[in-house]
């Protein structure tokens, strides 16, 4: 396949376009760098199987030659970056979002969206199946990130009933992994940090809060089963091993031997109280399932951010 890969640049999408490759794809990486990097691309410059264009997907454009599926997954996707974004978040998933469905209509290609569990907003109900509706805030002070999405779906649904686009929407769970910002402002990626500068972690609210991270390779073989398969979703892609934030804290201290301990500030508002994926249609429909515990995960993403930060560690 030759595939469009819309922020590809970014976190999660390098390690996508990485897999592509390796599995015989072309790659036809799309990023303006607004939160993407170069150098989680650069390894892939002198690919053969890699082509770069650097653009605004708000901004209307073509793809030459063959396209066989368009990946989105070009969006802030970190708190600190959509709060200092909202417009352009908004804009790039409702713009951004049509522009390459009309890429796709265009190409007579598979549209993928890469949604997220914000879409569930602070859940009344637990686990989270794709069938639940959400309990959103629309105007909430994180409503830019979590309505951004929800307005892509729709959209993306009303192209694929009204044009017959073929599409595939996945809604991502809390993702980690190296890559990641040290300063994106998610939380594996503020505790890590933190407990490599030795400072004590950063727990907002009580501790109880909870969440489940899925490990990057996990959650990018996910993305591609659901890519091969003919089913339309949405569907969960994510680990539910179910951690509480004061669980997440002291495994960190204990990986990065930390002695600064917990530090508890004042619970953000709209900041859901709990998150876990129902992934009973991803192993029935897709046979995936995540395959890295947390404390592995952990332990392969640890060195990357003392690199990125320069502190000299190992792991106890």
């Amino acid at each position: 396949m030759r595939v469009v890969v819309a922020g590809g640049a970014g976190f999660l999408g390098s390690h996508l376009c990485d897999a592509l490759i390796a599995r015989g794809d072309q790659v036809v990486c799309v990023d303006n760098f607004v939160t993407g990097s170069a150098d989680n691309v650069a390894h892939l410059r002198d690919n053969s199987s890699f082509d770069f264009l650097e653009h605004d997907i708000t901004e209307q454009f073509d793809v030459p030659g063959q396209v066989d599926a368009v990946m989105n997954l070009a969006s802030p996707a970190s708190p600190k970056d959509y709060y200092a974004l909202p417009i352009e978040t908004l804009d790039v998933g409702s713009i951004g979002t049509r522009n390459l469905l009309e890429l796709c209509r265009i190409h007579d290609a598979i549209f993928f969206m890469a949604s997220t569990s914000e879409v569930y907003g602070d859940p009344a109900i637990h686990p989270q199946t794709e069938d639940y509706w959400g309990n959103v805030n629309p105007i909430g002070q994180r409503s830019m990130y979590d309505e951004a999405k929800r307005f892509s779906e729709a959209l993306t649904f009303a192209y694929h009933r009204t044009h017959g686009v073929p599409i595939r929407v996945v809604r991502i769970f809390n993702t980690y992994g190296p890559r990641m910002q040290p300063d994106d402002g998610r939380v594996v990626s503020n505790f890590i940090t933190q407990a490599l500068r030795g400072e004590s972690l950063t727990i907002y609210g009580d501790g109880a809060q909870t969440r489940s991270f899925c490990f990057v390779e996990d959650e990018v073989s996910g993305f591609l089963a659901l890519l091969d398969s003919d089913e339309t979703g949405p569907i969960n892609i994510g680990n539910p091993g179910e951690f509480t934030m004061l669980e997440l804290a002291d495994l960190v201290n204990e990986l990065t031997g930390n002695e600064a301990g917990i530090a508890f500030e004042a619970l953000p508002s709209d900041d859901p109280k709990q998150r876990q994926p129902d992934i009973a249609l991803a192993t029935s429909k897709l046979g995936w399932s995540p395959q890295i515990k947390l404390r592995e995960g952990l332990e392969r993403t640890i060195p990357f951010f003392a690199d990125a930060i320069g502190v000299e560690h190992a792991l106890r």
